[in-house]
C-alpha cells in the first residue's frame, strides 16, 4: 500500500470527511514557456503504488500514470498561467492563480472537504494543509503534479516543433547549457521566454542600454 495513500486516508478518517482536492504546480523554474497547475480529486478507495512526486518519475512513467490518475479521479482540473502573467505578477502567484483557477472549477463539478498543497496558501472555503514536499507526502498532491508536468512537458514538446533552434522537446524551458547557447544564437522569444528571469531580464536590459546609445 502506497504510503501516500495513507497519508490521505488519515485525514480523512481524523477529520471525518471524505472528499480531497490535491493542488500542485509545474514549471516554477524555466526560463521559457508557462507554468502549469492541476487539481484533482482521487476516489477515496483508490490507490497506486507508483504514484510518487512527479520529479521522481520518469517521463514514461508519468505519461503511463496520466491516464490512470483521471480515470480514478472525481473531477480533476488543470490550467495554464502564460508567460506574460508570470512577467507581470511573479511566478509565486502565478502559481497560486493557477491553483485557486483548478479549485474553483473543481467547484463547480463537485463540493470539496478539503485541501492540501504542496506549500501553497490558496483562497479556499474549506480546510488547507499545506505542506512542504506536499507531491511526496500526499497521493492527492503527488496525482496533481503529475497532471501537472505531464501538461506542461507536451505543450513545451508542441513549442519545439515551432522553435526547433531551441530545444525545448529536451530542456522543457530550463536554462541548460543548450538552452543558453541558443538564446546566445538566436535571440529571446518574446511571450515564450520569461523576461523577468535571469539571466533573460539582464540580457534584455543589456541590449536596451545598446538601443539608447
Amino acid at each position: 500500500m502506497n504510503k501516500l495513500f495513507l497519508f490521505d486516508s488519515k485525514i480523512r478518517k481524523e477529520n471525518s470527511m471524505n472528499i480531497i482536492a490535491g493542488f500542485d504546480e509545474a514549471g516554477r523554474g524555466p526560463l521559457a514557456g508557462p507554468v502549469f497547475c492541476a487539481g484533482v480529486i482521487l476516489k477515496p478507495d483508490f490507490d497506486n503504488e507508483l504514484i510518487n512526486d512527479s520529479k521522481q518519475l520518469s517521463e514514461k512513467r508519468r505519461e503511463e500514470l496520466y491516464s490512470i490518475i483521471i480515470d480514478n479521479s472525481l473531477a480533476y482540473s488543470i490550467k495554464c498561467i502564460d508567460v506574460e502573467t508570470i512577467d507581470s505578477i511573479n511566478i509565486l502567484e502565478s502559481s497560486r492563480l493557477g491553483m485557486e483557477q483548478c479549485y474553483l472549477d473543481l467547484l463547480k463539478k463537485i463540493n470539496i472537504d478539503y485541501v492540501i498543497t504542496d506549500y501553497m496558501k490558496i483562497k479556499t472555503t474549506c480546510p488547507i494543509l499545506s505542506i512542504p514536499k506536499g507531491d511526496a507526502t500526499s497521493l492527492s498532491v503527488a496525482a496533481s503534479s503529475i497532471l501537472a508536468k505531464v501538461s506542461r512537458d507536451r505543450y513545451m514538446k508542441d513549442l519545439a516543433k515551432k522553435y526547433p533552434n531551441y530545444s525545448f522537446d529536451k530542456n522543457k524551458g530550463y536554462g541548460t547549457k543548450d538552452h543558453l547557447d541558443a538564446i546566445s544564437k538566436y535571440g529571446i522569444i518574446p511571450l515564450v521566454h520569461r523576461k523577468s528571469f535571469e539571466p533573460i531580464k539582464s540580457i534584455l536590459e543589456e541590449k536596451n542600454k545598446i538601443h539608447l546609445f
